[in-house]
Protein backbone atom coordinates (compact mmCIF):
# COMPACT_ATOMS: atom_id res chain seq x y z
CA UNK A 1 0.00 0.00 0.00
CA UNK A 2 1.25 3.45 -0.93
CA UNK A 3 1.06 6.47 1.49
CA UNK A 4 0.18 9.38 -0.55
CA UNK A 5 -0.67 11.56 1.74
CA UNK A 6 2.80 12.27 3.21
CA UNK A 7 6.03 11.26 1.65
CA UNK A 8 7.29 12.24 -1.72
CA UNK A 9 10.33 10.73 -3.60
CA UNK A 10 13.23 12.64 -4.77
CA UNK A 11 16.33 12.19 -7.05
CA UNK A 12 19.58 12.48 -5.83
CA UNK A 13 22.38 13.34 -7.93
CA UNK A 14 23.68 9.54 -7.63
CA UNK A 15 20.98 8.17 -9.03
CA UNK A 16 19.36 6.86 -5.77
CA UNK A 17 16.24 7.88 -4.22
CA UNK A 18 16.22 9.53 -0.91
CA UNK A 19 12.68 10.15 1.04
CA UNK A 20 11.63 13.43 2.01
CA UNK A 21 8.82 13.99 4.74
CA UNK A 22 6.17 16.96 3.44
CA UNK A 23 3.24 18.05 4.69
CA UNK A 24 0.68 19.12 2.78
CA UNK A 25 -2.78 21.52 3.11
CA UNK A 26 -5.47 19.40 2.38
CA UNK A 27 -7.85 20.86 -0.06
CA UNK A 28 -11.53 20.11 -0.20
CA UNK A 29 -13.42 21.01 -3.02
CA UNK A 30 -16.75 23.41 -2.93
CA UNK A 31 -14.85 24.88 -0.09
CA UNK A 32 -16.94 24.85 3.34
CA UNK A 33 -18.18 21.74 5.65
CA UNK A 34 -19.72 19.80 3.34
CA UNK A 35 -22.62 19.45 5.95
CA UNK A 36 -23.29 23.22 4.95
CA UNK A 37 -23.41 23.18 1.07
CA UNK A 38 -26.86 23.78 -0.29
CA UNK A 39 -29.86 24.58 1.37
CA UNK A 40 -32.78 23.20 3.84
CA UNK A 41 -36.20 24.55 3.23
CA UNK A 42 -38.63 22.72 5.64
CA UNK A 43 -42.46 22.80 5.25
CA UNK A 44 -45.00 24.48 7.08
CA UNK A 45 -47.07 21.11 7.66
CA UNK A 46 -43.73 19.68 8.98
CA UNK A 47 -43.56 22.74 11.53
CA UNK A 48 -47.38 22.25 12.38
CA UNK A 49 -46.78 18.19 12.82
CA UNK A 50 -44.14 18.72 15.12
CA UNK A 51 -46.20 21.89 16.70
CA UNK A 52 -49.39 19.65 17.33
CA UNK A 53 -47.70 16.17 18.53
CA UNK A 54 -45.60 18.43 21.18
CA UNK A 55 -49.07 20.27 21.95
CA UNK A 56 -51.44 16.89 22.98
CA UNK A 57 -48.21 15.69 24.57
CA UNK A 58 -48.93 18.45 27.84
CA UNK A 59 -51.54 17.57 30.80
CA UNK A 60 -54.27 19.45 30.44
CA UNK A 61 -54.67 19.62 26.57
CA UNK A 62 -57.89 18.00 25.60
CA UNK A 63 -58.02 18.54 22.10
CA UNK A 64 -56.98 20.45 19.89
CA UNK A 65 -59.01 23.31 16.99
CA UNK A 66 -62.25 24.25 17.20
CA UNK A 67 -65.20 22.61 17.78
CA UNK A 68 -66.40 22.62 13.98
CA UNK A 69 -63.14 21.34 12.81
CA UNK A 70 -63.35 18.91 15.45
CA UNK A 71 -66.37 17.83 14.32
CA UNK A 72 -65.30 18.13 10.20
CA UNK A 73 -62.27 16.02 11.62
CA UNK A 74 -64.05 12.95 13.16
CA UNK A 75 -66.69 12.85 10.07
CA UNK A 76 -62.99 12.58 7.96
CA UNK A 77 -61.82 10.18 10.31
CA UNK A 78 -64.62 7.80 9.78
CA UNK A 79 -65.00 8.10 6.11
CA UNK A 80 -62.93 5.17 4.28
CA UNK A 81 -59.64 6.61 3.15
CA UNK A 82 -60.12 9.47 5.10
CA UNK A 83 -56.66 9.58 6.91
CA UNK A 84 -55.61 8.95 10.50
CA UNK A 85 -56.63 11.62 13.05
CA UNK A 86 -55.48 14.71 11.65
CA UNK A 87 -52.43 16.07 14.08
CA UNK A 88 -52.25 19.31 12.27
CA UNK A 89 -55.51 19.91 13.20
CA UNK A 90 -55.39 23.47 15.58
CA UNK A 91 -52.02 24.64 14.35
CA UNK A 92 -50.88 26.59 11.77
CA UNK A 93 -47.07 27.76 10.96
CA UNK A 94 -45.47 30.33 9.27
CA UNK A 95 -42.05 29.07 8.32
CA UNK A 96 -39.24 31.32 7.39
CA UNK A 97 -35.52 30.31 6.24
CA UNK A 98 -34.47 30.34 10.35
CA UNK A 99 -37.22 31.52 12.02
CA UNK A 100 -40.96 30.05 12.70
CA UNK A 101 -43.90 31.24 14.29
CA UNK A 102 -47.22 29.21 15.44
CA UNK A 103 -50.67 29.45 16.45
CA UNK A 104 -52.48 26.92 17.96
CA UNK A 105 -56.29 26.60 19.33
CA UNK A 106 -56.56 23.81 22.33
CA UNK A 107 -59.43 22.47 24.24
CA UNK A 108 -58.55 22.26 27.42
CA UNK A 109 -59.49 20.23 29.97
CA UNK A 110 -62.23 21.73 33.35
CA UNK A 111 -60.02 22.02 36.70
CA UNK A 112 -56.54 22.73 34.66
CA UNK A 113 -54.80 26.30 34.91
CA UNK A 114 -55.05 27.54 31.93
CA UNK A 115 -52.06 29.64 32.23
CA UNK A 116 -50.10 26.99 33.05
CA UNK A 117 -51.23 24.71 30.78
CA UNK A 118 -50.51 27.44 27.78
CA UNK A 119 -47.47 27.96 29.52
CA UNK A 120 -46.01 24.24 29.30
CA UNK A 121 -47.92 24.12 25.82
CA UNK A 122 -45.49 26.89 24.43
CA UNK A 123 -42.43 25.34 26.57
CA UNK A 124 -43.00 21.71 24.91
CA UNK A 125 -43.79 23.15 21.01
CA UNK A 126 -40.90 25.26 21.40
CA UNK A 127 -38.28 22.54 22.41
CA UNK A 128 -39.57 20.43 19.76
CA UNK A 129 -39.81 22.44 16.92
CA UNK A 130 -36.62 24.16 17.79
CA UNK A 131 -34.30 20.67 18.71
CA UNK A 132 -35.87 18.79 15.36
CA UNK A 133 -35.96 21.39 13.01
CA UNK A 134 -33.11 23.97 14.20
CA UNK A 135 -35.43 26.87 13.41
CA UNK A 136 -36.28 29.69 15.88
CA UNK A 137 -39.70 29.77 17.36
CA UNK A 138 -40.13 33.37 17.72
CA UNK A 139 -43.54 33.07 19.02
CA UNK A 140 -46.22 30.92 19.80
CA UNK A 141 -49.98 32.50 20.06
CA UNK A 142 -52.84 30.28 21.62
CA UNK A 143 -55.92 30.28 21.47
CA UNK A 144 -58.44 28.57 24.31
CA UNK A 145 -61.26 27.72 22.26
CA UNK A 146 -62.98 25.54 24.92
CA UNK A 147 -63.11 23.75 28.26
CA UNK A 148 -63.84 20.22 28.33
CA UNK A 149 -66.36 19.58 31.19
CA UNK A 150 -66.33 16.23 33.00
CA UNK A 151 -69.64 14.59 31.92
CA UNK A 152 -69.59 16.30 28.42
CA UNK A 153 -69.76 13.61 25.62
CA UNK A 154 -67.33 14.03 23.11
CA UNK A 155 -68.51 15.06 19.82
CA UNK A 156 -69.19 12.62 17.89
CA UNK A 157 -71.30 13.56 14.50
CA UNK A 158 -74.61 10.87 14.63
CA UNK A 159 -73.98 8.26 12.51
CA UNK A 160 -76.62 7.90 9.41
CA UNK A 161 -76.37 4.18 9.29
CA UNK A 162 -77.88 1.86 11.88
Amino acid sequence: MTDMTDQNRTQTSEGGSESSVQTRKATRRGGGDPGTRGRTTIADGVVEKIAGLAARDVVGVHAMGSGISRTFGAVRDRVPGGGAKSVTRGVKAEVGEVQTALDLEIVVDYGVSISDVARDVRENVVAAVERMTGLEVVEVNIAVSDVKLPDEEEEEPESRLQ
